[in-house]
């Protein structure tokens, strides 16, 4: 029988420039062509995007203008043998959305943020795709008496019912992320974006997306993570990176930092068939501040690279022997055929 082949996916910020909050840019700005022929020299068949990365200086154009743009940027992309993934509204970049966009304090804000919400489902249509991502960045505080949970627990569904509402065919997968940009997030886990999702005026629409690293910040294995996802039938993406600890959001190269995490994401995305859904393998990798600008894909490439290895242990992984040592409760012996199979012994 076929095995259906993964796809990947890449988005523009994992090309960066080498910024931290401690320094300036030490690479030069690469433009969008350059990123989408990098895409197709690595392998990447999708583009994840912004609505602004689709159509810059969006807040300036009305929707006819907003809709043209986006329908040449599918060209763009055709033309090259790339597809858009998705498209994720990027609230927490511009003025509005300082103190949040939908559980912001400021009703005009709020209102702001849900109107580019539904511009970006304009934008993905146009492109070609369904999915919107929300990434709650700023949806949070920094002081916890600043904002009420339980009217931010409706603003949020507020936003997600009228990013529905915006197309009968937009689906939503909820990026969590417990802290950073601030310091306690509305939607921290998966099951705060599930609970989300199941109170919508539409659930079969809402979905997830899980970030390794997110996981991670919160405390949690990003493979159990998944599991619960795949377990409701809401695994719709995947952001591939890694975490050494519980730190500010480092995206490392997939299994840089916990290769057997990494071993324990890809079992399940292997045990869930999640090729044969047709959904992407994204990385959200950065390069290291210290690569040149000639060498700043290299991240990427290896995150690939690693993936598919361990693909292949997966797949070679002898499970007869793991089970016999499951049925014993020999859960040292798994331990070790674990590792062994990990060294190549």
């Amino acid at each position: 029988m076929a095995v259906t082949p993964y796809r990947f996916s890449v988005g523009p910020w994992n090309l960066g420039r080498g910024a931290d909050p401690f320094g300036p840019p030490v690479r030069p700005q690469v433009a969008f062509a350059d990123v989408l022929k990098a895409a197709v020299k690595l392998g990447f068949e999708g583009i994840q995007l912004h609505d602004d990365d689709a159509v810059p200086d969006l807040e300036k154009l009305t929707h006819s203008q907003i809709v043209r743009e986006a329908e040449a940027m599918r060209g763009t992309l055709s033309d090259l043998g790339l597809t858009a993934e998705f498209v994720a509204p990027r609230l927490w970049e511009h003025e509005s959305g300082v103190d949040g966009g939908y559980t912001a304090n400021d009703p005009a804000a709020r209102k702001w943020a849900i109107e580019r919400s539904k511009r970006a489902v304009d934008i993905a249509q146009a492109l070609g795709t369904d999915l919107i991502v929300m990434w709650p960045a700023r949806e949070g505080t920094n002081v916890r008496e600043s904002k009420n949970p339980v009217e931010a627990s409706g603003q949020i569904l507020e936003a997600i019912n009228a990013i529905l509402g915006a197309h009968p065919k937009a689906r939503i997968a909820i990026e969590p992320k417990p802290n950073e940009p601030v310091d306690h997030a509305f939607v921290p886990t998966i099951g705060h974006a599930l609970a989300l999702g199941a109170r919508c005026a539409d659930p079969s629409r809402v979905g997830v997306l899980i970030e390794s690293a997110h996981a991670i910040l919160a405390g949690l294995d990003p493979s159990d993570e998944m599991g619960f996802a795949v377990a409701a039938g809401k695994l719709w993406g995947v952001h591939l990176n890694d975490q050494n600890g519980l730190k500010f959001d480092q995206d490392k190269v997939f299994g840089a930092a916990n290769l057997r995490g990494a071993f324990d994401q890809v079992r399940v995305l292997e045990a869930a068939n999640y090729a044969a859904t047709g959904c992407f393998i994204g990385f959200d990798v950065k390069a290291q501040r210290t690569q040149s600008a000639d060498a700043a894909t290299a991240h990427l490439a290896t995150s690939k690279a690693v993936f598919l290895r361990l693909v292949e242990k997966v797949r070679s992984f002898p499970h007869t022997a793991a089970q016999q040592c499951i049925k014993a409760r020999d859960y040292e012996a798994l331990e070790r055929l674990v590792l062994e199979h990990l060294l190549g012994g």
